[in-house]
């Protein structure tokens, strides 16, 4: 059992520094949450909502985008190329020290 290292750049640019559990089956979206973070996921993981919507600021390595994910990331707004759902990035020791910063919120 390993906590990772996960940052967060909050809407108004607060950096939070986040330490979550490896052995839990949790992901981004789950942890902002728990960190009581601005973080919807209306959907609770589903990759359905992109309320959950980040922009990846470090160069983790990270598993491909599934077509559930990229099929959601393209009804959202705010979308760029380094564009990811928290729900869909799951807490492991290869992620360690990820910096992410939070989408805006959409209307």
């Amino acid at each position: 059992m390993a906590d990772i290292k996960v940052t967060i750049i909050d809407r108004e640019g607060n950096v939070h520094e986040l330490e979550g559990p490896t052995d839990m089956n949790m992901n981004v979206m789950e942890l902002c949450k728990a960190y009581e973070l601005p973080v919807k996921g209306e959907c609770g993981g589903m990759a359905m909502c992109a309320t959950c919507q980040c922009y990846l600021e470090s160069n983790t390595e990270l598993p491909e985008q599934s077509d559930a994910e990229l099929d959601m990331l393209d009804q959202a707004f705010f979308v760029k190329a380094n564009s990811r759902l928290g729900c869909q990035i799951h807490l492991d020791e290869t992620i360690d020290g990820i910096v992410l910063k939070l989408a805006p919120e959409q209307d």
